[in-house]
């Protein structure tokens, strides 16, 4: 498990909106918009105005997150914490095939 802290929150601004994006290489892929968690997040992801929370990692979500908050203002913040994964477990070797 791992969480991810959302360090642009700010308690002060009124009904802040928070989108959280991941970014891996050149691709951005959106993931909390719209107060919705995306595909393929939504069964594996808790989000609270602070904090992600992953139930499981992978090394496929190692890379960078970047959460921006939106204030009612034209008020803009924004973090991003890069996610390292190490010692994954190795994949099971391929049983042989018996024929």
């Amino acid at each position: 498990a791992a969480d991810i802290p959302c360090l642009a929150y700010r308690s002060g601004w009124k009904s802040p909106r928070i989108e959280w994006k991941f970014q891996k290489g050149s691709s951005l892929v959106l993931f909390y918009y719209g107060g919705e968690l995306t595909e393929p997040y939504k069964n594996r992801v808790q989000f609270s105005p602070t904090t992600i929370h992953f139930n499981t990692v992978t090394r496929e979500d190692a890379g960078k997150y970047i959460c921006e908050v939106v204030g009612d203002g034209s008020q803009i913040a924004k973090s991003e914490v890069n996610l390292i994964v190490q010692g994954a477990a190795a994949p099971e070797p391929p049983s042989p095939l018996v024929p």
